[in-house]
């Protein structure tokens, strides 16, 4: 136990800050495709939306499948007290700041963007609290793009009594090893995709069933979340994804182009509740196809730390924070500019991910004051450091 709890996995550090760069990606797109979004290029592209489907059917999942892999971790080394107070430090706090600041500013470019309001940000700030964003106001009650941050706070709180239980109990011990062997045998592991499939077809779209947060439903983003926890706790189960991570690559690719190919071509009304059973089959299955080969490289291919790593790995939350509102507010200007709609997106591209990083280097890393509103840990002194327990949560 003490060798699981100290050994460091890279892998997972790897996966989130791949996970986090291909969202970074999904943004920067976001401009070109044809459904709505804050700014809109004036000439939008149907495969750009086809690639936004597709980058949504396991971007948000991966990143939950981690934060449920990293709670295990997590729990093996600190108490529940200490638990909550990190996810508060590392998730409540930024949420927070971020809403009422650089959120608050997205909001305001969408405004003038559509016409709705002219003047300074500062004129616009008081009218901010003009109703809920979403429901015909303002408040981004969820953050916009924040809204994971909201999301895993929550879940981190409703599942702690059940991980802890799982992870320092015998009973709970039994039912991980249990759990485990039972997904370890062939072609079992592709049972996590039954309780997605179940959900979908139960779930009325306009309520509980809505997919606006990151293209699946608040309802289902918790099996991802306690199914990183199950699989990270089971050696055998990783092997056996490890083994089998080229026929999920290979179904997954096959799964992705059928369900792509139903939600593109045309509709007939008469076979919607066949066609609503298929798509839902689909996806689901499509969806732990890629999971389960994302994780079966990783863990195969990215044991191994490197000063990149470790830099990225601290980087990966302020620039997540940060990365929309740069998106959003270069777009702006952007997309009234005459030029090629290629130049367009190579421009917001490399030039948010330079401002972001920038951002995050020269001002956020170096105040502490800073650190702590984008949910860091504080720099210490030298001279007064003391050895410290270190007191990880749940991480994007």
């Amino acid at each position: 136990m003490a060798n699981e709890i100290s050994q460091r996995r890279y892998d997972l550090d790897w996966l989130r800050v791949i996970a986090i760069l291909a969202i970074f990606v999904f943004h920067c797109t976001r401009l070109f495709d044809t459904d709505d979004w804050s700014i809109k290029n004036p000439t939008t592209y149907l495969f750009v939306t086809q690639w936004k489907e597709f980058a949504i059917i396991w971007g948000m999942p991966l990143i939950l499948l981690i934060s449920g892999a990293s709670a295990y971790y997590a729990l093996g080394k600190v108490r529940p007290g200490q638990y909550i107070k990190g996810i508060l430090v590392r998730l409540l706090v930024p949420l927070l700041v971020g809403m009422f600041t650089h959120v608050a500013f997205q909001v305001y470019l969408e405004n003038l963007n559509e016409g709705k309001f002219s003047g300074s940000f500062l004129d616009f700030y008081p009218h901010y609290f003009d109703g809920m964003y979403g429901f015909g106001g303002n408040f981004a009650w969820m953050g916009l793009h924040l809204w994971y941050l909201e999301m895993l706070f929550i879940l981190s709180l409703l599942c702690l009594p059940l991980f802890y239980l799982l992870r320092h109990s015998g009973l709970g011990q039994r039912i991980l090893k249990g759990l485990g062997s039972l997904l370890e045998k062939t072609g079992a592991v592709i049972l996590l995709a039954l309780p997605i499939y179940l959900l979908l077809g139960r779930l009325d779209p306009a309520t509980w069933g809505n997919k606006d947060l990151g293209g699946w439903s608040v309802v289902i983003y918790p099996c991802f979340f306690i199914s990183g926890f199950v699989i990270i706790s089971h050696e055998g189960l990783q092997e056996r994804i490890r083994r089998l991570r080229w026929p999920f690559l290979a179904f997954g690719v096959v799964l992705a182009a059928g369900y792509l190919y139903l939600e593109f071509q045309t509709r007939y009304p008469a076979l919607d509740a066949l066609e609503r059973k298929v798509d839902n089959a689909l996806v689901s299955l499509c969806v732990w196809c890629w999971l389960l080969a994302v994780m079966g490289y990783g863990t195969k291919n990215l044991k191994f730390s490197t000063p990149f790593l470790k830099y990225a790995n601290e980087a990966v939350l302020p620039f997540y924070i940060l990365h929309q509102t740069v998106i959003v507010s270069l777009s702006y200007f952007l997309v009234q500019w005459a030029l090629p709609d290629w130049l367009k997106f190579v421009t917001v591209l490399i030039v948010s991910f330079l401002v972001s990083i920038g951002i995050y280097e020269f001002v956020v890393q170096r105040v502490n004051l800073l650190r702590f509103l984008f949910g860091m840990k504080l720099l210490v002194r030298r001279a007064a450091a003391q050895p410290q327990v270190r007191e990880p949560a749940p991480s994007i």
